[in-house]
């Protein structure tokens, strides 16, 4: 079994997509989108450029994959533009349950468009033999603090028998302490985790939350081989400097260091773009 990341901030757009290359080809998150505002800026034409890149490389992996999995609805994880789902198996968080208004919509306007036309699967909590490879999905856990409102997500582990990944989506963190010991007890080789929104740090989130942050992600890294922290974390520039007890760990990467590739956080560097 071979992870792929493909798309994440540290690569230049938002996005957590990885493909995971297996006897059966599963897409997690087959999506990338871009910051609308950031320092009161709209993207700048690298970040436009880094999309077209990334959207066209997902089509690519989209037509290949045999199994796509979505981990809630928004917009840097699911792409409502695309046809690609049609035809294929897609495992995706619930429509009805454990949604907030703003995904159940998304949701809603998902189903309608695919319930005939591919093969959907409401996963939260399930857990599927495809041939040999177990996929299995948590229940659905906050995005975010327990008081959040963007809603839930559910997380991903594929065993293929010999490796066991873990894709937990945008736990934030984790912050919460359920959400890390889920991981943890999941025993995986290899956690793909969104890590803390440090960029939001005194306004959406707290000095408390990103204290869990830290707690929960050593934890983790002392807990798993290989944790692959990106996307809301690399929107920080003093992400390593407000992370420095997690990067004492040396299992710690993110998706380009990983596909041994540069960091090119662009978003967070929109001033200078």
């Amino acid at each position: 079994m071979i992870l792929r990341p493909i798309a994440s901030d540290s690569l230049g757009v938002r996005s957590l997509s990885v493909f995971i290359d297996s006897p059966v080809k599963i897409f997690i998150d087959p999506s990338a989108a871009l910051g609308p505002r950031r320092y009161g800026l709209p993207p700048k034409p690298a970040e436009f450029e880094a999309l077209r890149v990334f959207k066209e490389e997902i089509r690519r992996l989209a037509a290949e994959a045999d199994v796509f999995v979505i981990s809630h609805y928004h917009y840097d994880h699911y792409d409502p533009n695309e046809e690609f789902y049609a035809g294929k198996k897609v495992f995706a968080k619930h429509w009805k349950e454990k949604i907030n208004r703003s995904q159940r919509i998304r949701a809603e306007e998902f189903h309608n468009r695919f319930a005939n036309r591919a093969e959907i699967i409401y996963a939260d909590g399930k857990k599927f033999d495809l041939g040999g490879v177990e996929i299995k999905f948590s229940p659905p856990f906050p995005h975010g603090n327990e008081k959040t409102r963007l809603g839930f997500v559910i997380m991903t582990t594929v065993d293929d028998g010999k490796n066991r990944i873990l894709h937990a989506s945008d736990v934030e963190g984790p912050i919460v302490e359920a959400a890390a010991q889920y991981i943890i007890d999941e025993n995986p080789d290899i956690v793909i985790v969104d890590g803390p929104a440090t960029y939001f740090l005194g306004y959406r989130f707290s000095q408390e939350d990103l204290e869990r942050s830290i707690r929960n992600l050593r934890r983790i890294a002392e807990a798993v081989d290989t944790v692959i922290l990106d996307h809301h974390l690399l929107r920080d520039l003093k992400y390593r400097e407000r992370l420095v007890e997690v990067y004492g760990y040396d299992n710690v990467v993110t998706f380009a260091e990983y596909n041994g590739s540069e960091i090119r956080m662009l978003e967070a560097h929109r001033r200078e773009l």
